[in-house]
């Protein structure tokens, strides 16, 4: 589905069903040097059990029309004008990672449209070593290859798990290879990290925020880790329930625990 978004396009899956607007709506919103394609599971079982859903990509990743956006709060703008392009009034948020900071601050900034808040493999702060930080800017491809081993839980996981053909690490690393190759002149990898890291808003979005939160972190996330995560959690729970799940993985968890995530996000929206 092809959303006009000030003037430019934005691209959002919809779960292989059309998108009705009247249903209840699940936005589901990737993290760094990702794209729609990491919720596949997800968004195909929430729209075939009753919910409309949209699985972004952001600016200048996937299908959608570039320039990326330089932070979290034009980007939560840019996700808010979405929702009005797709005539959603209200609608629960699913982000991971960078996509969990997007959803808060969207949450914070429209406190009357978000009736769930769901944030996987999140943190806050999101700060990103300087080692990274630069490795990401002189050599993104080797940044890439060590984001990718941080971000699983074990570099032995078994061929075809979790389902047959299923290559966890190669799958990861060839879709974040894609998708910084699709900026000409920018590299987008630094750029997505350098939006996590200049991040300082999210105790002021988390006061705001007045919906139902579910925080979904992975037990060996090494890049996100659930021991950071405290501060905001207390924040978000001080104005509405706010709910901690761990689940067995690292950061990759969509695709290194499909059905514990899928059941936490289940119980998240219900």
């Amino acid at each position: 589905m092809e959303l006009d978004v000030g003037g430019r396009a934005a691209y959002a899956y919809t779960g292989g069903k059309a998108f009705d607007a009247a249903l209840p709506c699940l936005v589901f919103i990737h993290g760094a040097l990702n794209d729609h394609s990491v919720w596949t599971l997800y968004a195909r079982w929430f729209a075939h059990h009753g919910h409309a859903v949209l699985a972004l990509d952001l600016p200048g990743h996937g299908r959608s029309d570039g320039p990326p956006l330089a932070s979290v709060e034009a980007l939560a703008d840019w996700l808010i004008a979405l929702l009005d392009a797709a005539g959603v009034r209200r609608a629960a948020l699913a982000g991971h990672s960078m996509g969990s900071l997007i959803a808060l601050e969207a949450a914070g900034r429209a406190p009357d449209r978000i009736e769930r808040l769901v944030m996987l493999g999140t943190a806050y702060p999101m700060k990103v070593s300087d080692a990274l930080l630069q490795t990401s800017q002189r050599e993104p491809l080797k940044a890439i290859d060590m984001v990718n081993a941080y971000s699983h839980a074990s570099i032995a996981a078994k061929p075809s798990y979790p389902g047959p053909g299923t290559w966890l690490h190669g799958a990861n690393r060839a879709l974040m290879r894609r998708v910084q190759a699709q900026q000409k002149g920018l590299n987008l990898f630094h750029h997505d990290f350098g939006v996590c890291d200049r991040y300082a808003g999210g105790l002021e979005a988390a006061a705001h925020v007045r919906c139902p939160t579910t925080l979904v972190l992975g037990a060996r996330d090494q890049m996100t880790s659930p021991k950071q995560t405290a501060t905001i959690a207390a924040e978000l729970n001080a104005n509405a329930p706010t709910q901690v799940k761990t689940v067995d993985a690292g950061h990759v968890m969509l695709a290194e625990a499909p059905d514990a995530v899928l059941a936490a996000l289940r119980r998240a929206v219900a």
